[in-house]
């Protein structure tokens, strides 16, 4: 018979695989905005897809609509290390308590 507790360290592991998962693409993100931020230093002219079209649109102000979103992807990113601190904690301790259990 499984241990209540080793059935919960199986489901905060999957939550933390998960949380892991999101954190990545995240980062990815970040990656991808720093990029873009980047090449708009570079370019006189620069254009804002609109569902199927490219309209054109000031430099300045895509730099500033991009600056924003990367500040909350990485306010969010903070979160998600937050709560991954949090989990491997509950993780740990559970672990420590499941061997206790084990042994004889």
């Amino acid at each position: 018979m499984v241990s209540p507790k080793v059935s919960q360290l199986q489901l905060l592991q999957q939550n933390l695989q998960n949380l892991m998962q999101q954190k990545q693409q995240l980062q990815n993100q970040v990656i991808e905005l720093d990029s873009a931020l980047t090449e708009l230093k570079t370019t006189p002219q620069a254009y804002r897809i609109m569902g199927k079209v490219m309209i054109a649109a000031p430099v300045k102000e895509l730099s500033r609509d991009l600056m924003d979103k990367k500040e909350m992807a990485e306010v969010h990113l903070r979160n998600m290390e937050k709560q991954e601190e949090k989990l491997n904690s509950k993780i740990e301790q559970l672990q420590a308590e499941v061997m206790k259990e084990l042994k004889p």
